[in-house]
Formats: C-alpha cells, structure tokens, sequence
C-alpha cells in the first residue's frame, strides 16, 4: 500500500468542494439531533416557540465562533424549526445593493435569510440592510442626478441570520441590530464523540467507542474537523483494519496524517516553532509570522489562532503572539531561562 499523504491543511483548510455533499449530509436538522452549544440551542429553542406561539417572524441572529463549530447548521435548523424555507449567501457575494434587495424582494414572510461570513459585506450593502433589518423596507434610489428618486419597497418581515468567524469586524450599527446574538464555542472530547457515532452510523462505518474517543481527541474542540478525520481514518480502516475503526486503527491513521495528541497538524506546529526558533518566543505580529512560513496571516487568525490560545500554546499580546511554556514542552524546546510570557 502506497503511504498516505500528509496534508498540512486537513485541520486548518476550509470545507473543500469534495467534502461538501457528505458535510451537508452529517448535519442535523433539528435541535434534537444536535449536540453541543447547550446554552445557545437552548435560547433560540426558547426564541423560536415563541416567535411561532405569536405567529412573528423571528428575530435577527448573530452567530459568531470559530469556523466549523455548527453556524451554518444552526441556521438550517432554525429555518426547519420555524417552517420555512432558507435561503443562503455570502458577504463576498453581496457586493452591490441591488444584489441584496433582488433577494429580499423575494422572501415571504417569516422566511430565513442566511448571511456566511457577513463581516465581509460591502459598506453599501450594508448601509442598505439597516432599514431592512429594522423597518422592514428597502429605500432604493432610481436614476442619476437631478432626476434621481427614492423609493421605498416594503418588504416582508423575514430573520436574518448572519454568521462570522471574526465579530470584532462587523460594524456596530450592523451588529446592534440583532436581538439575538450568540457565541459557539470549542466543543468537548465527549460530545465530538457523540457527533462521531452519528456520522459513522450514517456513513455505515463500524467504530468503536475508543476509536471515536481517540478521533474526538485530536479533533481540536471541532465537529467539521472529526467529520473530515472520520472520514479519513475510514479510508485507513478499509485497506488496513477490515473496514472497523479500533483505537489501533485511529491512532495508526492519525499518525500518517501527522495530526498529534493535541490536534495540532503541520501548519500550527510550524507556527509554534518558527515563534521560537526565528522570534525566540515572541512577540511577533501575525502578519511578520505569516511571511515567515508562507502562509496568509487570515488563515492563522481564523483557523489556527483560536485553538491553540484555548489549548494555552499561544498567547496574544499587544505587542504579537508569544509562545507559552507549554509550546516549548509539547515541541521539545528547552524552555529559556527565566522565562515568563506574562511579562509580554
């Protein structure tokens, strides 16, 4: 058997095309079948009986977290649990007014609208999205100049549900006008194992429970990331261990991978290491770390920063990112004399 490649963005990468229909095909509809997030599952539950016991629509959500950690199924299961229909797009994709009012001008009433990566929507798609959000109208300008009108559309009273993995960059006009607003969080080894089982039994892949323990592990507090993993291993599990993932079996293909105990694939041990060895630990912005590995300073903000800060490997000062004790331990880097991150 030829060796597996190792892929130093399996962890850190967006969702790739190939994986988007058997992505599309682990998420949960409802909020019953979905684990984890207790406390915001719980609120919009809450929101949405009784929007729908007033027959409203709901209100505008704002859901903001890491990327893979369940926004965009939240979204579907809000519209599924209010009965209506879901319509998706992107921030980059809206970028001119008429864009965004061709789709609303076409909701019906209670309909959800969901907004990926709104932090990267035009000034003037946004500008126009305030008394949409509000007043439920449009306010469009017809013709140039002199003869230039406007007019006003009303619109149907739908949700907005927007997501980002960067809040701190929507505009605060924008963002005040989201009753509700909620942060997902890194999920734990159980649950990840829990969604674990559910998409082996979907994909019809024997797993047992120290293999999945063993995956959700190394899965970095991440769902679409244990997906991708099981998915993986499976292919490991059918040509190396008759199609059934053992503990054996996991750690055997994690291991080809290059994804260690912590999750931590080639590119956040890269960034660990350069930190160290080029930037004796920090500080060093992201954007001079980004050029040192050959890497986009967004990918290590957005998919690589926020885990390894939880995990306690990285800090963020405000002078640049500093190494921790714990980075030095886990790359086996003798840690400096007298060294203390705190200081930075």
């Amino acid at each position: 058997m030829p060796p597996m490649d190792p892929n130093p963005s399996l962890l850190s990468a967006s969702l790739e095309p190939d994986d988007a229909p058997v992505e599309v095909s682990l998420r949960p509809n409802l909020f019953d079948e979905y684990v984890g997030q207790k406390k915001v599952v719980d609120n919009l539950r809450l929101a949405i009986r009784a929007a729908l016991g007033r027959r409203e629509a709901l209100d505008h959500v704002l859901l903001f977290g890491p990327p893979g950690l369940g926004k965009t199924t939240l979204a579907n299961i809000i519209a599924q649990e209010m009965g209506v229909q879901l319509r998706t797009t992107s921030g980059p994709v809206l970028e001119r007014a008429g864009d965004l009012a061709a789709i609303l001008t076409n909701m019906d009433a209670s309909e959800v609208l969901f907004v990926d990566e709104i932090h990267r929507m035009g000034t003037a798609v946004e500008e126009i999205l305030y008394p949409a959000l509000e007043d439920y109208r449009l306010d469009l300008i017809i013709g140039q100049g002199p003869a230039a009108q406007t007019v006003e559309v009303p619109l149907p009273r739908f949700t907005l549900v927007g997501a980002t993995t960067r809040a701190g960059l929507i505009s605060s006009p924008l963002r005040a006008r989201f009753g509700i607003v909620h942060r997902l969080d890194f999920y734990n080894p159980e649950q990840l194992a829990t969604i674990l089982h559910r998409s082996a039994r979907l994909l019809g892949i024997p797993i047992d429970e120290d293999g999945a323990q063993e995956i959700a592990r190394r899965s970095r507090g991440t769902p679409r990331i244990a997906n991708r993993l099981l998915r993986r291993v499976r292919d490991f599990a059918q040509v190396e261990a008759e199609g059934v993932i053992d503990l054996d079996t996991a750690r055997g293909s994690l291991g080809m991978l290059e994804v260690d105990e912590h999750g931590f694939d080639d590119l956040d041990r890269k960034i660990l290491s350069t930190l160290i060895e080029h930037y004796a630990g920090g500080p060093a912005g992201v954007r001079a770390l980004a050029a040192a590995i050959g890497e986009d300073h967004g990918t290590i903000e957005d998919f690589c920063e926020p885990y390894l800060i939880q995990e306690g490997f990285l800090q963020r000062t405000p002078r640049g990112r500093v190494a921790t004790r714990r980075a030095y331990e886990h790359l086996g880097y003798p840690t400096p004399a007298g060294f203390n991150p705190s200081l930075f």
